[in-house]
């Protein structure tokens, strides 16, 4: 048996259903297939789009915008026709009153007080004789921890040596207390108080000075703020003028006082050593008091090495004696002095018109001093 030919068969290209290969026209769509057309066949078929409008970004922004101005215009425009748009009421600003601002009064400032600004030191020599104390009186001073300190001495002062140069410090004044607003009595009476201002001179003492003004010692003492009898040269004090002293009248009946107490003396410190280069001795005394217008100081230096028993007697109102250059002694060899003070009163006169004078009180304590009337011999050295 022969087989049969199997017909072929292809594919509608539209809608791809299979068709005889001898059909001109597809069972299903309709297509027609005839030769004429395989060319438009061939053509993909492309279905239908909608337009594209190509726009860049800012002229999307733009459009975008004018589109929503026109809305709005367009939406204003009809609220206008109708009468519903109110128009925006303008209200009053309300003006703030300034608050006023209250300026505080600057606040007082105390007024610092003064500061003292201490002296400096004064440099001093040790002559033979001397001790820290006796230094230490010689500047006004009441101790001499100060000399020890200033000078690292030992405590007891020991290791002073002749011609060792020494700082004394200088007392230091006792502040007064700054003035209140409401003066107290005393206060009141001070300021009403006539003053004069007085520069301690050289030689000057606290006793001469009262007695130049007619002062009482203790009111100089009061008004200065002074603790002992010791003035310094250049120092300044307030001479109260209100405390003068009346002036004495003559008294039909005078009185005999009762004697006064021996006085104390103060410089040259017991053993003190002059040589040579010092041409001049000063002794000084605390004063005992007020001395009535008959009544002075007896000033006795005894030559004691001198076999001639030297003697020197002597008057002074004031509380210091400079012993004359003429009493030195001659000579290379020390010569040992010995000097004290004592009250006297004027009695009556002479017949040559000298005062007489008799003791008042009790004769001071002795002290010596040595004087050398030439140069001293020099002290060898200890060997090493």
């Amino acid at each position: 048996m022969n087989p049969q030919s199997t017909p072929t068969s292809r594919i509608c290209p539209t809608c791809g259903s299979k068709i005889s290969e001898n059909a001109t026209r597809c069972q299903v769509c309709g297509r027609n297939l005839l030769p004429g057309d395989a060319k438009s066949a061939n053509k993909p078929i492309q279905g239908s789009r909608l337009p594209e409008i190509h726009l860049s970004l800012p002229l999307a922004i733009g459009v975008i915008i004018l589109l929503l101005a026109l809305g709005a215009g367009v939406i204003y425009s009809i609220l206008s026709g109708t009468g519903r748009v109110i128009q925006p009421t303008a209200s009053p600003t309300v003006t703030l009153t300034p608050t006023m601002t209250v300026t505080p009064l600057p606040s007082e400032t105390p007024t610092p007080l003064p500061s003292f600004t201490p002296l400096p030191p004064v440099e001093y020599a040790v002559k033979s004789g001397d001790t820290c104390l006796s230094i230490a009186y010689g500047y006004g001073l009441t101790t001499s921890s100060g000399i020890i300190t200033l000078n690292n001495l030992a405590a007891d002062c020991s290791n002073l040596s002749i011609g060792q140069r020494l700082l004394i410090p200088q007392p230091t004044p006792t502040a007064s207390p700054m003035p209140t607003s409401t003066m107290s009595e005393a206060d009141t009476t001070e300021q009403a108080c006539e003053k004069v201002s007085y520069s301690v001179g050289e030689n000057d003492t606290l006793s001469g000075i009262a007695n130049a003004y007619r002062v009482s010692i203790d009111s100089i003492k009061v008004y200065n703020g002074l603790t002992s009898d010791t003035v310094y040269q250049g120092q300044a004090l307030s001479i109260p003028l209100c405390e003068r002293l009346p002036t004495a009248g003559p008294t039909p009946t005078p009185t005999a006082p009762p004697p006064y107490s021996s006085p104390n003396l103060l410089l040259p410190a017991d053993g003190t050593s002059f040589t040579i280069q010092n041409e001049t001795i000063t002794l000084q005394w605390a004063s005992i008091g007020e001395l009535r217008q008959n009544e002075t100081y007896m000033v006795t230096v005894v030559d004691v090495t001198d076999g001639s028993n030297r003697k020197l007697v002597d008057y002074s109102t004031d509380t210091k004696y400079i012993v004359p250059v003429t009493f030195r002694p001659a000579g290379n060899i020390p010569h040992v002095i010995r000097w004290s003070i004592t009250v006297a009163r004027q009695t009556g006169t002479t017949r040559d018109g000298n005062p007489i004078w008799e003791a008042a009180g009790a004769s001071s304590y002795e002290r010596v001093f040595t004087w050398w009337g030439g140069a001293p011999a020099a002290t060898p050295a200890p060997v090493q």
